[in-house]
């Protein structure tokens, strides 16, 4: 295990030291929320593919390939399906409207106070999913260091909020285009196929395992459906997904770079099926299927390959902790903490903030909140559970007013006020009737906040003609401010 260790170590120096380098760029609140809009299709696709594939997905698609083989895909393929319908049918306008979070977005197209119930929801979202990221790094950790449950949360954690908050989204950028080499090779390209190979190929495991291990539906249309609606929903609303593509040079890049994220997605989900049959196969009586990725890397890869593959997992991990922490700082300190100090009277037209103060308070809203899904992850246990309350709020709450606000000109601001409120109580009420992995809560959270939608933006005014037509202005890519400067001859892969 020593090699394991020096291979773990390096690369966690690595990440730190990465992170480090991003500093010097976050100079500006641009640059530290969403990486001065500079992109280009490389890291951009690279970045995006590493923010939705996170702990729940290799881990706990690696568990569901153990428990229902290839159609223990659906988890993931669900993720890469909302991908490529957000990058093929809407990443494009996202990105012209030069915001930094979901629920500005939610203003300029309704205007009042449509930012401030949105802005709760997706801070809750945004910070279960910080916090189902930070519990899968004990698996991880656990494995190779022995320690502690709560010790392995806190340094994983540790990390994470350290180079996140060191210089926000170029330092998660570049850190995330190093964890996806990672990832690629040591799921892709390193356990898939010793894994396949150790349980004597795919003509053994077809041997071996039930005949329903190879059909994409045992698991149950209820479920697939389930995955579906959630997952491929929660990606086209989830304001860390939006914060990427915020970060795209062009609407281009937008949509040229997702779409390949949104491949990679799928290829991903596949894998991580079949890295879990060839563990049922070689290990059929294990104690819990959670355990099926750190058995099959522990028992399958010779030392140093073993640290490689367990770095690659906690990549995943690290990338959408990250992605996930630096959103809920944003819609924190943008949407809540800004409009309470209008409130109480600590911030008015006339005292802006500069770029200095900017970076400053969303530095402190990440250390703030990454302790928080420290604390949090180390009471939880349950990665599935925390990420389906997370996309259930989401979903049930805001997918109808965002959405709507994007394709039904119609729709107005008490109608994606009523959507929210009924949506998202009528999922808690649910969740806390039925259970939190049930499948109600979403299906009719849903449905009611597109009844409630519909109704009420019917029932009431239109939005007024100005606020829809600055709307179709920022669609066109017209922003008020552009807050992008040029790009400095040193800025790094700038073109890539």
């Amino acid at each position: 295990m020593t090699l394991d260790y020096v291979v773990m170590i390096g690369y966690l120096l690595g990440i730190v030291g990465v992170g480090w380098w991003g500093k010097r760029r976050a100079s500006s609140k641009a640059d530290f929320l969403v990486a001065g809009r500079r992109l280009g299709p490389v890291l951009y696709t690279g970045t995006m593919a590493a923010v939705v594939l996170g702990g729940a997905s290799t881990i706990g698609g690696v568990r569901l390939g153990y428990s229902y083989g290839l159609s223990g895909a659906w988890m993931v393929f669900a993720i890469g399906l909302g991908l490529l319908a957000l990058s093929i049918l809407f990443s494009a306008r996202i990105a012209r409207l030069r915001v930094y979070t979901v629920a500005e977005m939610l203003s300029l197209r309704y205007g009042g106070a449509a930012s401030v119930i949105s802005g709760v929801v997706m801070w809750v979202y945004t910070l279960m999913l910080a916090v189902t990221s930070t519990i899968a790094y004990a698996s991880v950790f656990d494995v190779l260091f022995d320690v502690p449950r709560w010790a392995a949360v806190v340094i994983g954690g540790t990390i994470v909020v350290g180079y996140s908050a060191l210089g926000g989204m170029w330092s998660i950028t570049l850190t995330d285009m190093v964890q996806f080499v990672v990832k690629s090779i040591g799921v892709l390209f390193l356990l898939l196929p010793v894994a396949v190979v150790k349980a004597g190929g795919l003509a053994q495991l077809k041997a071996e395992l039930p005949s329903g291990y190879f059909s994409f539906g045992s698991i149950g249309g209820d479920t697939i459906f389930t995955y579906v609606l959630i997952y491929t929903f929660g990606m086209l609303i989830g304001q860390d997904i939006w914060q990427r593509v915020f970060t795209a040079r062009t609407d281009r890049v937008a949509a040229y770079g997702g779409t390949v994220a949104g491949a990679y997605c799928l290829a991903y989900a596949v894998a991580g099926a079949v890295i879990g049959m060839a563990t049922k196969a070689l290990y059929p009586q294990l104690a819990s299927p959670d355990s099926a990725f750190a058995t099959i890397v522990k028992s399958t890869l010779p030392a140093g390959v073993r640290g490689l593959v367990l770095a690659a997992a906690l990549s995943a991990m690290m990338s959408t902790a990250s992605g996930a922490l630096i959103a809920s700082a944003t819609v924190a300190n943008n949407d809540i903490w800004a409009r309470v100090r209008t409130l109480i009277g600590r911030a008015g037209p006339g005292t802006a903030a500069t770029d200095h103060d900017e970076v400053r308070s969303n530095r402190l809203a990440i250390v703030a909140l990454g302790v928080l899904s420290i604390g949090v992850a180390c009471v939880l246990d349950d990665v599935i559970s925390a990420l389906t309350v997370a996309y259930n709020l989401l979903v049930g709450g805001l997918l109808v007013p965002i959405l709507g606000g994007l394709v039904w000109r119609r729709g107005n601001l008490p109608g994606a006020l009523a959507a929210m409120v009924a949506g998202g109580a009528t999922v808690i009420a649910l969740m806390a009737a039925k259970g939190v992995l049930a499948n109600e809560p979403v299906y009719f959270g849903l449905a009611v906040s597109l009844v409630a939608y519909l109704a009420v933006s019917l029932a009431t005014r239109p939005t007024d003609a100005a606020v829809l037509e600055h709307w179709r202005g920022r669609l066109a890519g017209q922003a008020d401010t552009p807050d992008t400067p040029a790009a400095p001859a040193t800025a790094p892969a700038a073109a890539l």
